[in-house]
């Protein structure tokens, strides 16, 4: 043999081991389906109130809408909302768990009656009173008290100033740009947000367990005042669970509420916020009252895609392919205008037999997703020896 055809012998033998021996690649999934699916039809309107700002979601879907725009505006004891997650956060309690004390100095037992005679909401303390976390919440949460703000404040980060630096931080962290602190209680008129920030932080909130459990408490009873009465005073009615109510003179009446309606059989939490949409809290909690009714009636059920509909294509490295068709009906929840992101992902086994499940559909809107799986119409084998020489 000449060398040159050994040269080529050698070479065709060197081509031939690196096609045998190379990974072979893995099917690709060609999504038939759109990448997004927006419910049709009109988007609803809910009753908005005539001044302030709204904005409602229905949690794990999305928002509803939002009405007054977006200015930063003074929130009241809304804020203490930040001031519950925070403490929760840096010390967490479990369900049945009181959690460390902490004790009322005198400089703060002192403060009590010159609090009291401006008109603050407060709750009587003494020097040398020990409260609990869990006490300490209940008295910030329920009777709204400015001074258990402060106390938890200094008792978390040393100081309200230096807590109020992370509470600025944390409203950065979850995206709540229109927001800033300038005191733990909410008293402050420069304590400002918007409805839209205010619903980011209580969806976030109401995922903590104790702080949910403590702001649906109508009321608690404290070492010193005895029982106390949570000023949010429509609990129980249309639904309502929590969040916290809010006012003073700069901000009219707030309230950040969660709610629970029941909707094409599913438990559905609706999360919202008005701010100053009148005087009192009266206003807060006629405007709230109408958006929870108006959002329960907002949700129903739409079938997007039907049992053996075909939703991609599996495609073999060599070219062979075979339709995923979806194994059920997928519906979901929602109203017009909602959109919902597709995503086909194929569980890619080396040989996939007909009829045999291929992987997932899923639609996905914020935290819901609806799902089914996706079955081979055809077989689809790993490629043999001389597809895997013949096939770059």
């Amino acid at each position: 043999m000449s060398v040159a055809a050994a040269v080529v012998v050698l070479a065709a033998g060197g081509f031939v081991t690196f096609r045998l021996t190379r990974a072979v690649p893995a099917p690709q999934i060609k999504q038939t389906l759109p990448q997004t699916y927006t419910i049709p039809g009109v988007a609803p309107v809910l009753p908005w109130p005539q001044a302030g700002q709204a904005t409602v979601e229905i949690d794990g879907l999305g928002r509803l809408g939002s009405s007054g725009g977006s200015k930063p505006v003074p929130i009241a004891s809304v804020a203490k909302v930040m001031t519950a997650y925070l403490i929760l956060r840096d010390h967490p309690l479990r369900l049945d768990e009181n959690g460390p004390t902490m004790i009322v100095t005198p400089e703060e037992a002192a403060a009590y009656p010159a609090q009291l005679a401006s008109g603050e909401s407060l709750v009587q303390v003494v020097a040398g009173e020990v409260l609990t976390e869990r006490q300490a919440l209940q008295a910030l949460l329920l009777p709204s008290a400015n001074n258990i703000a402060h106390i938890l404040a200094r008792w978390d980060a040393g100081s309200s100033a230096a807590f109020v630096t992370k509470m600025n931080q944390a409203a950065a962290q979850l995206g709540m740009a229109d927001t800033r602190y300038t005191d733990p209680s909410g008293l402050s008129p420069t304590t400002v947000s918007t409805a839209a920030d205010q619903v980011t932080l209580g969806r976030v909130a109401m995922q903590e367990p104790v702080l949910a459990q403590i702001v649906a408490m109508p009321k608690a009873t404290l070492p010193v005042v005895g029982q106390v009465d949570n000023v949010n005073t429509q609990l129980g009615k249309d639904g309502i669970i929590g969040i916290k109510t809010g006012f003073t003179d700069e901000a009219g009446g707030c309230l950040l509420f969660a709610a629970e309606i029941t909707s094409e059989g599913q438990r559905l939490r609706v999360i919202g916020a008005v701010l100053a949409p009148g005087p009192s809290t009266a206003d807060a909690f006629e405007a709230s009252r109408r958006l929870i009714q108006a959002s329960s009636g907002l949700v129903h059920k739409y079938k997007v895609v039907h049992a053996d509909e075909v939703v991609a294509t599996l495609r073999g490295p060599t070219g062979r392919s075979t339709p995923l068709a979806a194994t059920g009906d997928v519906n979901v929840l929602g109203w017009p205008g909602l959109t919902y992101r597709i995503d086909t992902v194929a569980a890619l086994p080396g040989r996939i037999a007909a009829g045999s499940d291929a992987g997932t559909l899923k639609l996905t809107a914020s935290a819901i997703a609806a799902t089914t799986a996706v079955r081979a119409t055809d077989a689809l084998a790993p490629p043999g020896w001389w597809e895997r020489i013949t096939h770059g």
